[in-house]
């Protein structure tokens, strides 16, 4: 399994953001905030760090962010203890002992004390929010009034799966930087990279069933994804006569594990979305030509809206995950009695 991303030195698929950080360093003109967008596990975070990094360590050499593992730059950051880079993301709430749901504007606020601070080392002070579309309003405003007036030889990295939940005078006030999925490729040596002693045929389910995201892979690679995913093609393989008692049974074996419940939903709407997509572009196959058959494209759209809601205020407000995924599988139809 890969290190944290402020550790980990390999980042594919991504040269050509690479190139636009390092043409903007070399040009004397660096933007003082980068919004960095793109799908989960995408590799938004290592980016920033790989940019975190050589920014501190001074210009390159070469044509490329990359830093020696063995730099002092490098084993600082990946310690989390370089003076001139600070990191902002939801934290552990010890009273409640549990991840906040936010972050704290308080921990943003602290991110304009540090900036406006002389860097420790005569160089760029570097802060990451990593997750910034999980910013309430007040930390969302504390954030905006940093980026009103940035402060000299400060850089503000966001890294944001969600986009559109920031404010949009953050947004404008950033220079934006979007990661597109990895090809399967990239995908495919990433893959054999972190899990070698999975057997191929596995690595390439994963790789199919992630879309592009290698964050994604490795952890239903870790979380049971490839029996979740073989799940899932059995319950839409049965439709439309999938059973009450089958329906119930697969809730039973989904509510063993805390994330089995965000993993099969996710899948499901991916099977959905991956069937309607390839039949309307012509290149589904069989089953899912005779899945995406069974309704109107425009009510398939319906139910994926519908099954988004119900995960969301399902793992919102925690309620029943067992009810919640037999309402689902009820919702996609079948002989439900």
């Amino acid at each position: 399994m890969p290190p944290e991303p402020r550790a980990n030195p390999l980042l594919l698929g991504h040269e050509a953001a690479e190139g636009t950080l390092l043409e903007a360093m070399r040009s004397g003109r660096l933007h003082h905030a980068w919004l960095i967008t793109g799908p989960d596990g995408v590799g938004k975070a290592t980016l920033a760090y790989r940019f975190a990094r050589r920014l501190l360590a001074g210009m390159p050499t070469e044509d490329s962010l990359v830093l020696d593992p063995e730099h002092p730059v490098f084993r600082r950051v990946a310690a989390g203890a370089h003076a001139d880079l600070y990191t902002v993301e939801r934290a552990y709430d010890e009273r409640r002992r549990r991840m906040r749901t936010q972050i704290a504007a308080e921990d943003v606020r602290r991110i304009s004390d540090f900036m406006h601070l002389t860097a420790a080392e005569d160089g760029w002070r570097v802060a990451i929010v990593d997750g910034a579309e999980e910013m309430n309003q007040s930390s969302a405003n504390a954030l905006l009034k940093i980026l009103e007036e940035p402060p000299r030889r400060a850089v503000l990295l966001l890294v944001c799966s969600a986009p559109g939940r920031l404010l949009p005078t953050i947004r404008s006030r950033c220079r934006r930087l979007r990661l597109d999925p990895l090809s399967e490729e990239r995908m495919e040596q990433l893959m054999a990279t972190y899990l070698p002693e999975l057997a191929a045929n596995d690595r390439g389910r994963l790789v199919t069933i992630a879309e592009g995201s290698p964050g994604r892979a490795l952890m239903l690679a870790e979380e049971e994804g490839l029996a979740i995913a073989n799940l899932v093609n059995e319950v839409l393989a049965t439709l439309p006569g999938l059973r009450l008692q089958r329906a119930y049974a697969a809730a039973d074996s989904l509510t063993r594990a805390e994330t089995a419940f965000s993993n099969f939903m996710d899948l499901l709407r991916a099977g959905i979305a991956g069937a309607v997509r390839d039949v309307v572009h012509g290149r589904g196959d069989e089953e899912q030509s005779r899945l995406v058959a069974l309704r109107p494209l425009d009510a398939w759209g319906d139910v994926w809206h519908a099954l988004t809601r119900l995960q969301d205020e399902t793992e919102r407000f925690n309620l029943d995950k067992r009810q919640a995924i037999v309402a689902g599988l009820a919702m996609l139809g079948g002989n439900m009695s």
